[in-house]
């Protein structure tokens, strides 16, 4: 199980450096990263919420970064397109995020682990679906197919699985901290409290301003 980020990087982007990644792939989240990997990881976090100011919230301003930041620091519910990946060693089926999903619900598995029957995350044409069974989960990669294929793991397995992700998440954001105080610094702090709240994970300690 990995937490992935569903990737586009816009024609001209130059607010930062990026890495040339296939653009509607999954980008794995996790400490691992390189500079420009969490660059990208950063700017499509961004862009997913990236969207016309309405309601209370401040004007953009005609600074291009300020203004590109505009809608990840002033949301309150942020938005980041992705969510948990899993793959089946053994028979080399892979379970990906749908079209409903995102990165900032992927708590929702900890409910469906404690006592959900189903969990969905898309719609026609691709709906991916967890099920429980008793101590046996099944996601089935699109259930709009009667012959779709299926990952089926024990809850325990499941359980474990989901701390692993946690630990990607949060060696991930740690490492996206240290990149904003780096390349980001007059926007490090708000940069780096956005990315906890669509992670929904504590903001952390900022190791280096430099």
């Amino acid at each position: 199980m990995q937490p992935v980020l569903e990737i586009y990087t816009p024609d001209g982007f130059d607010l930062w450096l990026v890495a040339e990644v296939e653009s509607f792939g999954f980008l794995p989240l996790s400490g691992e990263l390189s500079p420009a990997e969490v660059g990208t990881a950063v700017m499509r976090i961004a862009s997913c919420n990236d969207v016309a100011s309405g309601g209370d919230r401040p004007p953009r301003t005609a600074d291009a970064l300020d203004s590109f930041l505009h809608g990840l620091l002033t949301f309150d519910n942020l938005f980041a397109a992705g969510g948990l990946q899993i793959t089946d060693n053994s028979t080399g089926v892979t379970f990906l995020p749908g079209c409903c999903d995102g990165l900032e619900d992927w708590r929702d598995w900890h409910q469906f682990v404690d006592g959900g029957s189903l969990l969905g995350f898309g719609h026609d044409p691709v709906s991916p679906v967890a099920e429980r069974f008793g101590n046996t989960v099944r996601l089935t990669v699109n259930a709009d197919e009667s012959d779709s294929p299926a990952v089926e793991l024990s809850i325990t397995e499941l359980r474990n699985l989901l701390a692993g992700a946690e630990r990607d998440l949060a060696d991930f954001l740690a490492l996206a901290a240290n990149w904003a105080s780096r390349h980001l610094p007059g926007h490090c702090a708000p940069v780096t409290a956005a990315l906890a709240r669509v992670l929904d994970l504590p903001a952390p300690a900022i190791l280096s301003q430099r």
